[in-house]
């Protein structure tokens, strides 16, 4: 059983920027297993949305009318970062992508020495295919828990429980196998 402590995140964005955060959720691993999951919903700038998006993930703007703005919700989510500074998402170039406009954009401070690791990357690599590899196409495949794809918690869930199964399927029980993958946020 891999013996890893990572964050697995997941963002939903009302527009096509980057830093129009509308829902954010994490699930945290904790010695391989899975700990907590947490999601809130964040009012995005203006509390603006496209058609699109909203047609992705079913989020509109009176469900996010009230929520807190992304600041209020990194103050929850920081010090577990702090903790443990390992974070992992599935297609981590939109995810860790995200989470850095996001910080920008409200002129919040990017941790440091936090390392970042993608499940797709590793998918692709491990099962040798670049089609079919979307979150909810792997879970189904690998027989992994999956439910209500595009809201983030569930997501950020699928994310940590493939990440573990991608572990144990490569053989490797912590993340040094996967150095290759591995990007600073």
């Amino acid at each position: 059983m891999p013996d890893v402590d990572v964050i697995a995140i997941d963002f939903e964005t009302a527009t096509a920027q980057r830093w129009s955060v509308c829902e954010v959720g994490i699930c945290v691993v904790r010695g391989g297993e899975v700990a907590e999951t947490l999601n809130w919903l964040v009012r995005p700038p203006e509390n603006r949305y496209s058609y699109w998006n909203m047609r992705v993930h079913g989020i509109r703007p009176i469900d996010t009318a009230t929520a807190p703005a992304f600041p209020e919700v990194w103050e929850a989510i920081a010090p577990l970062v702090e903790r443990c500074p390992v974070l992992v998402a599935h297609n981590a170039a939109f995810d860790i992508g995200c989470l850095r406009h996001t910080l920008q954009h409200y002129d919040l401070a990017v941790p440091r020495h936090v390392d970042c690791y993608c499940t797709l990357r590793v998918a692709r690599r491990l099962y040798g295919t670049k089609q079919h590899n979307t979150l909810d196409e792997l879970c189904a495949r690998l027989g992994i828990p999956h439910a209500h794809h595009h809201r983030a918690g569930a997501d950020a869930e699928m994310c940590a429980r493939l990440l573990l199964h991608e572990l144990s399927d490569a053989g490797v029980t912590t993340l040094d196998a996967l150095q290759w993958c591995r990007r600073q946020l």
